[in-house]
């Protein structure tokens, strides 16, 4: 083994695109229960796409597993929110009745609130549970990745130094970054090998220069807008604040991963390096999104001229079957029934090609330009790491995709 190495992706667009069409179709056509074992195709697709010193990484993960997850993540829940609404309706807060004056209806906002903030917690258990799934299905050179329990621990440091980043009006920020990766990654193996986080979290403060830069564009444009008068000055502020806003979080994001990559360790002995670029990813961002843009205005061009070659419809009727009304002159009852039908198929067809090329051209560009940026050094103690025994599957991710946050691959 070479002393370095490094990382390399070989995903094709072609392939991928192909994949997460006819997943997302068999998805569509079983009501949704497909989408495990879609999800689980993808990783596996991406996963051996990735490789470090020509060896690719495997992904072991099961749809059923996910399934079974799912499921007992359900009961869970539902079992827990109906505990939160009847201590709610104990203290006279319903959220399913119509409010009939002003203070009821604060009542019902407080109590929408409440029930939020009580999910809040799940939801940060889900998050340390679907990375630990995902660790211990992963595979390097037949060797198991893994992650200790501590969901909980989690959970509780989370919502302390979200809080204290909270009130200190994001400040804090780089601590909460810090201490919530460093506590995932002192829990994480690779075999019998540990990774440790080492480093401060106060490195990461200049990676939030453009956030500063866009909250200092927006309160003073801001200011300056409403003393001078003048709604163009505000709105130009706001508009420039925002953007700059978003572009100062991806920044953030970027930085904060190169830093915290490379402060990491694997057995005291193996170091990683990362150079992750903004402007990289951003034009990836840019470019996919023109893409997506220009492939939807060529297929909705592609649906009227196929609509109009099956059924020779003149672009005035086509404009009344889009309307929903169609001209009983020039259709009859099976043929508008069968537009309908052909533009229901093609417009499904729209949305999933449109989710697939975000996939490839955005999700899957990114992971590339990433997974290649890193670098791992000392890779020869590798040689010296041995296998672990397996780790539970836990919940399989299944409160991750029981309340939605588990959309990304």
């Amino acid at each position: 083994m070479s002393a370095t190495i490094h990382g390399q992706y070989h995903g094709k667009a072609g392939p991928l695109f192909s994949l997460y069409f006819k997943t997302a179709f068999l998805t569509l056509i079983t009501l949704g229960i497909y989408r495990f074992w879609a999800k689980t195709r993808l990783r596996k697709y991406i996963w051996s796409a990735t490789a470090g010193d020509g060896d690719s990484f495997e992904y072991t993960g099961t749809g059923l597993e996910k399934l079974l997850g799912f499921l007992f993540a359900i009961v869970v829940l539902a079992i827990y929110l109906g505990i939160v609404q009847m201590a709610l309706f104990y203290f006279g807060l319903n959220l399913f009745v119509e409010p009939r004056n002003q203070i009821e209806a604060l009542a019902q906002v407080g109590a929408i609130y409440i029930t939020l903030l009580a999910v809040l917690p799940l939801l940060l258990f889900a998050t340390y549970r679907a990375r630990r799934y995902k660790t211990a299905r992963t595979r390097w050179r037949g060797l198991r990745f893994g992650m200790d329990n501590g969901a909980w621990g989690y959970v509780w440091r989370a919502l302390g130094h979200g809080f204290l980043s909270l009130i200190t009006l994001g400040i804090m920020l780089p601590r909460q970054t810090f201490w919530l990766e460093k506590y995932m990654t002192d829990r994480t193996w690779y075999g019998d090998a540990k990774f440790e986080q080492t480093g401060r979290w106060q490195s990461l403060y200049p990676g939030l220069k453009h956030v500063l830069i866009a909250v200092l564009v927006l309160v003073i444009g801001m200011t300056l807008g409403i003393k001078l008068q003048s709604p163009v000055l505000a709105g130009t502020s706001v508009f420039v604040g925002y953007i700059w806003l978003i572009v100062g979080g991806v920044y953030y994001r970027i930085y904060a991963f190169n830093v915290l990559t490379r402060a990491k360790m694997l057995d005291g002995a193996v170091t990683f390096d990362s150079g992750a670029r903004t402007g990289r990813v951003i034009g990836i961002v840019l470019t996919g999104i023109l893409a997506i843009i220009g492939a939807t205005i060529v297929g909705i061009f592609l649906m009227g001229l196929i609509l109009m070659a099956t059924f020779g419809l003149s672009f005035g009727s086509l404009g009344a079957l889009f309307g929903g009304y169609a001209d009983p002159g020039d259709f009859n009852a099976a043929s508008g029934l069968v537009g309908s039908i052909v533009i229901a198929v093609l417009y499904v067809a729209l949305i999933l090609a449109l989710g697939g090329l975000s996939l490839v051209m955005i999700t899957q560009r990114i992971i590339s330009h990433v997974v290649s940026s890193v670098v791992v050094a000392n890779a020869p103690h590798l040689d010296h790491v041995r296998q672990r025994a397996a780790d539970p599957g836990a919940d399989a991710e299944g409160f991750a995709d029981a309340l939605d946050i588990g959309g990304a691959i």
